[in-house]
C-alpha cells in the first residue's frame, strides 16, 4: 500500500490516563517499515478489509499496547505525505492498568503530562511520527477550545 501510495483507511488512538492527565507516548521500534525510531504518541494501523474503524481501533491498542480499553471516536481527518495517503480515523481511550508492548512495534514507552506532549509537538525538532503529531496537534486543540 505505502510502497504504492495508494490510499487505505487507518486507526489512530490516543491512550490517555484514567484522569485524562497523561498521553502515553512511546519510540517505535528501529526495524518499523514507516517512521522507524520516531516517537508516537497514538497507537494504530491500516483497517482490514471489512473491518469496522471502531475494531480496529480496539484490535491496535491490543496489539501494540495489550491495553483492553473501549475506544472513543473523535475525528476523521485525511493524512498524506510521500506514500503514506489515508483516512485517519482517531479516537481517545482511557486505561490506567499494565502497558504490554508489542516487541515488533514499540520499543520503550512512558507517560507523559498533556501539557509536555503539547510543548513536544510544538517543536518541529522533536522526533515524532508525522500523522501522530498532526491528529495530536488536533486533538489538543480541541481539546483547549472544549475546556
Amino acid at each position: 500500500m505505502r510502497e504504492k501510495g495508494l490510499w487505505h483507511a487507518a486507526t489512530a488512538v490516543l491512550l490517555l490516563s484514567g484522569d485524562g492527565e497523561h498521553v502515553y507516548a512511546h519510540r517505535r521500534t528501529d526495524t518499523k517499515d514507516v517512521y522507524p525510531g520516531l516517537h508516537d504518541c497514538t497507537a494504530g494501523g491500516v483497517v482490514a478489509a471489512g473491518e469496522d474503524p471502531f475494531d480496529g481501533a480496539r484490535r491496535e491498542l491490543a496489539e501494540e499496547l495489550g491495553v483492553d480499553a473501549e475506544p472513543e471516536f473523535l475525528f476523521r481527518e485525511v493524512f498524506e505525505r510521500d506514500t503514506v495517503r489515508y483516512h485517519g480515523f482517531v479516537f481517545q481511550a482511557r486505561w490506567d492498568g499494565p502497558v504490554v508492548h508489542q516487541p515488533e512495534e514499540v520499543a520503550e514507552g512512558w507517560w507523559m503530562p498533556v501539557s509536555e506532549l503539547s510543548e513536544r509537538l510544538s517543536d518541529p525538532q522533536q522526533p515524532w511520527v508525522p500523522d501522530g503529531r498532526a491528529f495530536a496537534l488536533r486533538w489538543l486543540r480541541e481539546r483547549a477550545a472544549t475546556a
